[in-house]
């Protein structure tokens, strides 16, 4: 029996287009949880007031850090209760004067070796031990210095963490949404995360997950560790599989909003993003096999689903496109003599370039069509980032490829939108 083009170009895109349906149907499931479901709230039971700590990791943010730590002195939990320490991380501006005179504790690191937000969140808790304050808290908030929060965030996280998470995770918003249509695709991004992915895990009891910044984590934890031991590209993702190995649940609050600066330049993100890939696929290979053999004795869901979130789909999406783009060259210089070859390339690559497309359009079109009120920009920004948003998608497929191959370090990023709180109230 002979080889057949058209055969296995026919069972190429149906085996692509079933693992999709498969191993991705439970973020379907998630988004119909989201639309109908409410998170269960008892605003009216009593909770228990803890002690925290906020670290803050800055490395030359000294156009921003006044903001965040204003934001967190202005909140309506207990002053007296939230102790704000400032890691100044191999600055050579005036971070750490601004953070002082804004009334933070800074602990100063120069380290050049060991370069990260994993390293100096460690170097912090171990500063602190010595000190002998670690053991005073209770829980230790973690934020970016280009963050800064709703006055009501650390009461409301608070009462999510009194329910016995290891770690909880809030509602992400933009700073900077309108600003361009990099921008507005991130701030789509990670308001998708918060509404349609973390906030059903939460429904229905299994693990959400922490993005990076805005979370909180519990003390013993950090004892238990004997600080933070998560150095990984992607930290956030290599805590989530430990804490998922582990068993333990991560929470989610969506009333406890903040506000994040996104990337404005194409470079900055290419950068960023290609980080975040590297990063993705180490924890993959340092975690991946765990999670699978782990996946059928306990907590299945949340191991499949961090599994799925870690899974190169757009490199088999690349795949795709790329088997169908040779066949298709390869039918029309007639080393393959059938036209059908052409014809059935030629669908297939229009057809998964669009459907890819339209399945993007939708989740923005959504995204955007239950945040609405919450997204600080003009209405005609926030229509246009829907047909922007797949576009921003299509660039991490040469990002997840590139990042197979390349060596990333970890490079800051440069922030310079000075908005208060105040800013994002209605």
């Amino acid at each position: 029996m002979g080889f057949n083009m058209l055969d296995f170009i026919w069972a190429f895109n149906r085996l692509v287009f079933l693992f999709f349906t498969i191993f991705y149907l439970h973020q379907v499931v998630y988004t119909v949880i989201s639309v109908f479901g409410k998170l269960k709230k008892n605003k009216d039971k009593e909770v228990e007031l803890r002690r925290y700590a906020v670290m803050i990791a800055a490395r030359n943010e000294q156009a921003v850090i006044a903001e965040l730590i204003r934001s967190i002195k202005n909140q309506t939990y207990p002053s007296e209760l939230v102790d704000i320490y400032v890691i100044a991380d191999n600055c050579t501006d005036n971070t750490a004067e601004i953070a002082r005179q804004e009334g933070a504790s800074v602990i100063e690191r120069f380290n050049k070796k060991l370069c990260g937000k994993g390293y100096a969140l460690d170097y912090a808790f171990a500063y602190l031990k010595e000190e002998g304050k670690r053991g005073a808290y209770d829980g230790f908030f973690v934020f970016d210095a280009d963050n800064v929060l709703d006055p009501e965030y650390i009461s409301e996280m608070n009462r999510t963490f009194n329910d016995g998470y290891v770690a909880v995770t809030s509602y992400r918003n933009s700073k900077n949404f309108g600003d361009n249509w990099i921008t507005s695709s991130y701030s789509l991004w990670f308001l998708r995360e918060a509404r349609y992915l973390n906030k059903p895990r939460n429904m229905i009891g299994t693990c959400c997950a922490i993005s990076g910044t805005g979370f909180l984590v519990r003390a013993d934890v950090i004892e238990r560790n004997d600080g933070w031991k998560f150095f990984l590209l992607t930290e956030d993702i290599q805590f989530n599989a430990q804490s998922i190995l582990n068993n333990e649940l991560i929470g989610y609050c969506e009333d406890a909003v903040f506000y994040d600066e996104q990337p404005k330049t194409f470079k900055q993100s290419w950068n960023q993003r290609m980080r975040w890939m590297k990063g993705t696929y180490q924890v993959l290979y340092r975690y991946g096999w765990k999670l699978f053999k782990s996946m059928f004795k306990s907590k299945p869901l949340a191991k499949f689903d961090l599994l799925m979130s870690m899974a190169p789909a757009m490199v088999i999406t690349l795949a795709s496109v790329v088997v169908n783009l040779v066949c298709l060259l390869l039918g029309t210089f007639e080393i393959f003599s059938d036209i059908g070859v052409v014809a059935l390339t030629a669908e297939s690559l229009f057809s998964t370039l669009a459907s890819f497309y339209i399945v993007f359009v939708l989740i923005s079109l959504l995204t955007l069509i239950t945040e609405w009120k919450r997204i600080k920009a003009p209405a005609w920004k926030k229509i246009l980032s829907i047909f922007a948003f797949p576009l921003f998608i299509f660039t991490y497929i040469p990002i997840s490829v590139v990042a197979i191959f390349k060596k990333v370090k970890w490079d800051p990023i440069e922030h310079t939108v000075v908005k208060s709180a105040q800013d994002f109230v209605d």
